[in-house]
């Protein structure tokens, strides 16, 4: 297993439906902990804390998951490689009209949730490219062989790119709660094909989850780079709200969290099972 992130394979894939989790991750490095002005519990709200332990059943289904260990707050596994900020990087290039850099949000973050600096000063271009060697390019060379296998077994991929958002992402401007349990996104329509993502929210949309397309989140780095509908690779990005699942303050599960995740799991075994292959012909 590489210390990055952990391929979960079932015993045959009989689906061309794959998921990842890259921002589930929390093997926090002591010297990272130590160079940060913020305890782990603030270090730890840029988490999608237990997206991992709602996928747990996907194997069982026949679906791979890929899982990252590194956290997101160390370096973004949905970012590109390219996108260093400046204000924590010591060397790298000054950076205009990027709204993720200059939010804090590069692929190595300079904040967590609420804007919150992680460290004292800069960290070297050195140490920033260091990380990218050890954990970004080894996940995404990962994450590329598994579509790869997929698309040649089966013809074509469809990605879940499974995400966490926090509660205030899914309220409106008055502070009240939207019509967005979950929200897909395929960067509109390109990233995958429509009757694809009508499928999955359909399966969602079942389980009585509220789903929205798009809006707040499109997708990011992974939808944009792996989804390729006219090659037969599709990537939608799945963002669930905390709330339902989660005490976001304490992160710690909700009383509710094994029965939320039998709901989210009933839906996304609908989505497998849509695509799902016979085993004999799944194994050649």
């Amino acid at each position: 297993m590489d210390p990055s992130f952990e391929l979960i394979r079932p015993r045959v894939q009989t689906s061309p439906v794959v998921f990842a989790s890259p921002h589930s991750g929390r093997r926090y490095d002591p010297a990272f902990l130590q160079s940060s002005v913020l305890g782990l519990g603030a270090i730890r709200s840029s988490e999608d804390a237990f997206v991992d332990q709602l996928l747990t059943s996907v194997r069982d289904f026949g679906a791979p998951l890929l899982l990252a260990h590194v956290p997101r707050s160390f370096v973004d596994l949905n970012r590109a490689p390219n996108e260093f900020d400046p204000a924590v990087i010591h060397g790298a290039p000054a950076s205009y009209g990027n709204p993720r850099i200059a939010s804090g949000l590069g692929v190595i973050p300079r904040v967590v949730a609420g804007g919150r600096a992680i460290y004292r000063g800069k960290i070297s271009l050195q140490d920033a490219q260091a990380r990218l060697a050890a954990h970004w390019h080894p996940y995404h060379a990962a994450l590329r062989a598994m579509m790869d296998e997929t698309v040649h077994r089966f013809g074509f991929a469809i990605l879940l790119d499974m995400h966490s958002m926090p509660s205030e992402a899914a309220q409106n401007i008055n502070g009240q709660k939207s019509l967005s349990d979950i929200v897909l996104g395929d960067r509109r329509g390109a990233s995958a094909g429509a009757e694809i993502v009508g499928q999955i929210e359909q399966a969602l949309s079942a389980q009585s989850f509220d789903v929205a397309r798009n809006s707040p989140f499109a997708g990011a780095y992974i939808a944009q780079t792996y989804g390729r509908p006219s090659l037969n690779r599709h990537v939608v990005q799945v963002e669930i709200a905390r709330n339902l699942y989660m005490n976001e303050a304490a992160l710690t599960p909700l009383p509710q969290f094994a029965a939320f995740a039998q709901r989210l799991a009933a839906a996304l075994q609908q989505v497998i099972a849509q695509y799902s292959a016979p085993r004999s012909l799944a194994a050649e």
